[in-house]
């Protein structure tokens, strides 16, 4: 892991507004696994676009973790919140499979810390490294109830033989198999026309919870949220994490794969929100920002808006967290 950049970490100061003035610049502190004592937020980056180029898609996606420090750089921050950056896990080249296990070792010890991790993506092969993370820290609960809950435009349910921003959420589930728990995805905001008829039939074969864009959306929000709620009712721990191309690409054009159609963002942001609020959330990434193709930093500010309104709900009630 390399050490964080706190470089890049600068934004307007507005020094006669004291404390309650403060952004995110101001109070963001290096990661020193020795010294956490409060409730504190981890971001953690997964510098890494390997997956994308296996699964042929637009490379770029190894600066998100930066474009999203950048963005979060000058947000208000909130009284009493407490964040550490943990610097990035950086993807050499192909190697992704070690990429991803050097990422996981770390969310595995963030949580053991009780941080809240939220992983700055990358691809969407972020994914795997967090599930492997939360399972390795949960490995000596009997049977957890782990609900992943995916809002993304595809199911990332790809059967191809190499690992690829397209194959986490398959992956995790034989990982799943493997240790005797049973698979628990949702996945929100699926496109038809993005998704092959074989990832419609593995999805239903894997009892995945699913729900098409064209039915999220503001008309539809409570049949989502019903959806959504009697699928986190179902389990214990949740692992959130949020694809960027689920939002229609006149909101975020930055990402791997552009949607055609997307969910509105008070749709998206209602569903965190509703995560959030659970109780159950331990660990939360974004995925698929890819600066090169982002206009006027449109989606790196959606992105790092996302992760600051994780961030809000998980400081402000910090005991039903665990944190």
């Amino acid at each position: 892991m390399n050490t964080p950049d706190m470089t890049l970490w600068q934004g307007r100061i507005d020094s006669a507004d004291g404390e309650l003035g403060q952004r995110w610049h101001q109070i963001i502190q290096a990661y020193d696994e020795t010294a956490v004592t409060t409730p504190t937020i981890a971001l953690l980056g997964f510098a890494c676009d390997a997956g994308v180029a296996r699964n042929h898609g637009r490379i770029g996606a190894r600066q998100g973790p930066t474009a999203l420090r950048q963005a979060l750089s000058n947000l208000p921050a909130q009284v009493d919140q407490y964040i550490v950056d943990a610097g990035n896990i950086e993807c050499d080249a192909d190697a992704l499979e070690v990429a991803q296990q050097r990422y996981a070792q770390r969310i595995t010890r963030l949580l053991e810390q009780n941080l809240f991790p939220i992983g700055l993506g990358g691809g969407h092969e972020i994914a795997y490294g967090t599930f492997q993370g939360l399972a390795d820290h949960l490995s000596t609960t009997v049977q957890p109830k782990i609900g992943i809950i995916n809002l993304d435009a595809h199911f990332d349910l790809r059967a191809d033989e190499k690992a690829s921003s397209g194959t986490p959420f398959r992956q995790i589930a034989q990982d799943c198999t493997q240790r005797g728990w049973d698979f628990n995805y949702c996945c929100l905001g699926v496109s038809e026309f993005s998704n092959t008829q074989a990832l419609f039939k593995r999805a239903s074969d894997l009892n995945v919870t699913w729900r098409r864009d064209e039915d999220m959306s503001i008309r539809h929000i409570d049949e989502t949220l019903a959806i959504l709620n009697t699928f986190i009712n179902r389990v214990d721990t949740l692992y959130l994490t949020l694809c960027l191309d689920v939002l229609p690409a006149a909101i975020v054009p930055g990402v791997s794969a552009p949607a055609a159609h997307g969910v509105p963002i008070e749709v998206i942001e209602a569903l965190v929100d509703a995560v959030c609020q659970s109780g159950k959330l331990k660990v939360f990434d974004i995925a698929e920002l890819n600066p090169s193709f982002d206009v006027d930093n449109r989606s790196a500010r959606v992105g790092a808006r996302m992760v600051a309104r994780v961030a809000k709900h998980m400081m402000a009630n910090p005991d039903d967290h665990d944190l």
